[in-house]
């Protein structure tokens, strides 16, 4: 492993047979995806009185022993309120080599449910971020927003990407490949990555997004193609390309361009900056190589936003920047690209819901 980049199915592979990432019950193939691993829910969740970082020289265990509230066994399903702050183990545990770093990020079912999921250390002093080196546990923050949650052991919720080096493309990078292989419909928007707008003009009719409703019933996480929409959402519509968010309402909206991530690359969503609006988008942030890319089944895929507004009603606007995309090298090109012979949930999607709910006839 010489090239400096994100490691590919293949590297991660080898990551598990070296022991660098080990697991009770072992890995199985399946969480292995073109550039990252899906991580598991252990078998119990602790309740905790609020979201904590272990801090330098501390265990996430020493931490829980101050915070936790009580404990619930997840070993026959358990619901995670709505609210509620749970630390859970995960199966996964890391031995990195030297020089090998990882970073963390929700599954984008995970975060079109509006579930706040990041990922603690031992000795961590960021969310989702893994020091150099690092040997220990991993374990998840779960926090439910919208919607109430039934899980289980095995459950996926988060992944994690492994990167040798710094590999992230400049600026001048980006105007490059987009020039040799364009990387978005219309006009690129390049700065600190790949600018990111929010589309209010349906092109059929005026429905734009949907907003989570206040008081649901509990999400089985298991059941796919299961739930009505109408039963969980409210439908946004707009005639004059524009919405007003509501402080502490959660919205499902998609981008105005297309993207694609061609397969020598891997991309990562970064918040756009602060003072543009009092509001987060995107909880879910990774897109795997191949995505949206026309030999992988895509024709370009918009990006899903997952918005929550903070504390001021705020005007969103058709084509104002949300959010940016920041590119980096593969240290290889992956085995699988995302839409490519794997099961891929949300290649060439548009305005699309989590995988739970039915898809409109």
């Amino acid at each position: 492993m010489t090239s400096a980049g994100v490691l590919p199915a293949q590297a991660l592979r080898k990551l598990v047979e070296t022991g660098a990432i080990t697991a009770r019950p072992a890995v199985t193939p399946d969480q292995i995806q073109p550039a990252s691993l899906d991580l598991r829910l252990g078998t119990v969740a602790y309740r905790v009185r609020a979201s904590f970082l272990a801090g330098r020289d501390r265990t996430v265990a020493d931490r829980l022993a101050e915070f936790e509230m009580h404990r619930v066994d997840l070993s026959a399903g358990a619901v995670l309120e709505k609210g509620c702050v749970y630390v859970i183990p995960l199966m996964e545990r890391l031995c990195l080599p030297k020089g090998l770093t990882a970073v963390a990020n929700a599954k984008s079912s995970t975060g079109r449910l509006d579930l706040l999921t990041r990922t603690i250390t031992d000795g961590g002093v960021e969310f989702d971020r893994i020091a150099p080196g690092y040997e220990g546990p991993l374990y998840a923050e779960v926090c439910p927003r919208s919607f109430s949650v039934l899980v289980r052991p095995g459950m996926r919720l988060n992944q994690i990407r492994f990167r040798q080096g710094q590999s992230i493309l400049s600026d001048a990078d980006l105007h490059a490949l987009h020039a040799k292989e364009p990387l978005v419909s219309g006009r690129a928007v390049i700065s600190e990555g790949l600018g990111f707008s929010v589309d209010l003009r349906a092109r059929h009719s005026d429905l734009v997004g949907f907003r989570a409703k206040p008081h649901t019933g509990v999400i089985d996480l298991d059941r796919l193609n299961h739930y009505a929409p109408a039963e969980f959402w409210e439908d946004v519509r707009s005639t004059e390309g524009r919405i007003i968010l509501d402080p502490g309402a959660f919205y499902i909206l998609v981008s105005q361009e297309a993207v694609t991530i061609p397969p020598d690359y891997a991309a990562e969503m970064a918040p756009y900056l602060a003072m543009v609006g009092e509001f987060r988008v995107h909880y879910a942030g990774f897109f795997d190589p191949g995505f949206g890319y026309s030999a992988a089944g895509g024709a370009g895929s918009r990006g899903v936003l997952e918005v929550r507004c903070h504390e001021a009603p705020f005007v969103l606007e058709h084509g104002q920047v949300v959010g940016r995309l920041v590119y980096e090298h593969m240290s290889e090109q992956p085995e699988t690209l995302y839409g490519a012979g794997i099961a891929s949930n949300y290649q060439g999607q548009g305005l699309k819901l989590s995988k739970h709910f039915k898809t409109p006839a």
